[in-house]
């Protein structure tokens, strides 16, 4: 169960691929099964989460539940209409357009809508600071399609929710899950070579037979197919440090030594091409590393579509599994059972 999987971290990331695809169904079932494990917990979101009607479909939509003894995390506003009782255990010096950023205990189980901070470097120093609070896991909530949070920079682990909002095609739903699963798994390059790249921030650069890196003088993808004789003047691997755009992977494509290609990338949210262009360039022979690997720990997936189209639970979990081999589960069923 991946419950036991989610406490053996200090931080864990829960990433919708889509709006309505059961990531709050998800975090509530964690917290209902985490309450009595021993140890203490943490929430915050990414955005705002917890309301109770979705603002883009107006459909209903679960709130969140927190319980005694958990510490959340969401803005000054959001502390004031919270429906429990808690004591303020910090009050951050950061802004948010809701107002600072309250770390609170709760006193008493109830309801409360998560308004946390805005950025994924803001959330990894909200993590790194609850170790002063006692926490030993700390659960991020993702907004809509960030997947920013799952960056292993961030944090340690994550849970995909998929589901029926992303495609009521079952084929197709598993293609475009497996697109990111398959960046979630790319290889890691050599701790070495990682640790020389890493605080590379712009560019496009080159790491040559030796493993030496070298500035290429490109700042940027979007200059990079005017600088072709540049560009693989030391060898064949590439790192570009900020994200990777669809035509910059067609454009590797479709290069003579495409099948002898290497780009590596920070970790697998910086890779921002369809799985068109991805998986294209891959038949080609080219290959994809990262300086960070991620941890999925499990996949959630939700049915039930907001125009009310449902899918067959179980017909769904299995193709997914199967495609991703990993533990895919209905969370609403598993309660149910």
């Amino acid at each position: 169960m991946f419950i036991e999987d989610i406490l053996r971290h200090r931080s864990v990331a829960i990433v919708g691929l889509a709006k309505n695809t059961g990531k709050t169904e998800c975090l509530n079932y964690i917290l209902r099964h985490v309450k009595d494990a021993g140890r203490r917990v943490a929430l915050t979101s990414i955005g705002i989460d917890g309301e109770s009607l979705d603002q883009v479909s107006q459909t209903p939509k679960p709130e969140i539940k927190v319980y005694e003894d958990m510490v959340f995390v969401t803005s000054e506003k959001h502390y004031r209409e919270k429906r429990l009782i808690a004591e303020v255990m910090d009050i951050s010096t950061e802004q948010t357009s809701l107002g600072r950023l309250v770390t609170a205990r709760a006193v008493s189980p109830g309801k409360v809508l998560l308004s946390g901070p805005a950025k994924a470097e803001s959330a990894r120093r909200l993590i790194e600071g609850m170790r002063r609070h006692s926490v030993d896991t700390t659960i991020v909530d993702g907004a809509l399609s960030r997947l920013s949070i799952g960056s292993p920079t961030v944090t340690d682990a994550m849970i995909l929710a998929t589901g029926a909002a992303l495609s009521c095609n079952i084929p197709q739903l598993t293609r475009m899950t497996k697109y990111v699963y398959d960046r979630i798994r790319l290889p890691q390059v050599a701790p070495d070579l990682a640790e020389r790249l890493a605080p590379i921030e712009s560019g496009v650069w080159a790491v040559d037979k030796d493993g030496e890196v070298r500035d290429l003088g490109i700042p940027s993808i979007f200059m990079a197919a005017g600088h072709k004789e540049r560009l693989f003047q030391y060898g064949n691997t590439l790192y570009v440090a900020g994200v990777v755009s669809d035509n910059f992977m067609r454009f590797l494509r479709q290069q003579k030594n495409a099948a002898e290609l290497t780009l590596v990338i920070r970790d697998f949210t910086k890779m921002f091409a369809t799985m068109e262009a991805y998986y294209a360039y891959l038949k080609k022979g080219g290959r994809v590393e990262v300086l960070h690997s991620s941890k999925l720990l499990a996949v959630c997936v939700n049915p039930l579509a907001p125009n009310g189209y449902r899918l067959d639970s179980d017909e769904l979990r299995e193709a997914i599994q199967t495609s991703l081999g990993v533990p895919a589960y209905d969370v609403r069923k598993m309660d149910f059972n």
